[in-house]
């Protein structure tokens, strides 16, 4: 019987607020952010589809979006990188649940037909490697493809101490590539002429040194319209809350208000 609902854990007292991490990371690996605000709010760290304790749970975007909101029920929710095109589907499907969203290098989805195809090719091929899907090759260890999915050009700056590599142990192979199979960015139908729709507050987040999502975001802010607010955080990259926490913090409170 396939799994359906998410694993999560739940830290701190106050206005609830549910988080949602990025690919090959789990409910752990927010570097410092989540003992911070769980000094002040009832903070829910959920292992997302196809990781850690949710590594049996086989679902797309549309599908894990709404166990995202089974498990968080009415919420603030922050999504980072994967997390934040789950946390985006929710908000457009469920707005009933969403108080208010905070997207962390987020995107709407690839425009165009051949690049998002070009993009399931690319992850259908990386999720091979951790899944061979014929059954005859030989899996890579998810130590090694940690090692080198950390080693991209997407997350230099982020310290050895930040980067969660040992929380990341905890995914399976066969959990992660469901991850890119079923969720990659190609499966993800484009989102953009529909961000209007949203009608909550939405804090949009992306780092200087990320020229791709920082215009990615920028995009959004402007579809989503004027309950949207943007950051860019200086000094940091795809991953801005593992490079500058207390930046990130500062801005992730003066968005969700008084305690």
């Amino acid at each position: 019987m396939t799994a359906t609902t998410l694993h999560a854990e739940t830290v701190g007292h106050g206005p609830r607020l549910v988080m949602a991490h990025g690919f090959t990371q789990t409910g752990r690996v927010w570097g410092s952010i989540d003992d911070n605000l769980a000094s002040d709010h009832q903070v829910v760290r959920v292992d997302m589809p196809g990781h850690a304790g949710s590594s049996s749970v086989r679902v797309g975007l549309v599908d894990g979006a709404l166990a995202l909101g089974g498990v968080g029920g009415r919420a603030s929710y922050l999504g980072y990188s994967m997390g934040a095109r789950f946390c985006l589907h929710l908000a457009l499907a469920r707005p009933d649940l969403v108080e208010s969203l905070v997207l962390i290098s987020g995107t709407a989805g690839i425009d165009a037909a051949a690049e998002r195809q070009q993009r399931r090719v690319s992850d259908g091929a990386l999720a091979d490697e951790l899944d061979p899907a014929s059954g005859d090759g030989v899996a890579l260890p998810v130590e090694t493809f940690v090692r080198r999915w950390l080693n991209a050009p997407l997350f230099a700056g982020v310290s050895p101490g930040a980067d969660g590599f040992d929380q990341r142990l905890r995914n399976t192979g066969a959990g992660l590539a469901s991850s890119l199979r079923l969720a990659g960015t190609g499966t993800q139908r484009p989102l953009w002429e529909i961000l209007g729709r949203l009608s909550m507050p939405v804090l949009i987040i992306s780092g200087a040194m990320d020229e791709k999502f920082t215009a990615l975001g920028s995009r959004m802010a402007e579809a989503i319209g004027a309950n949207a607010t943007r950051a860019v955080v200086p000094g940091a990259g795809h991953a801005p809350h593992l490079q500058r926490p207390d930046e990130v913090v500062t801005l992730v409170r003066a968005h969700l208000g008084p305690a």
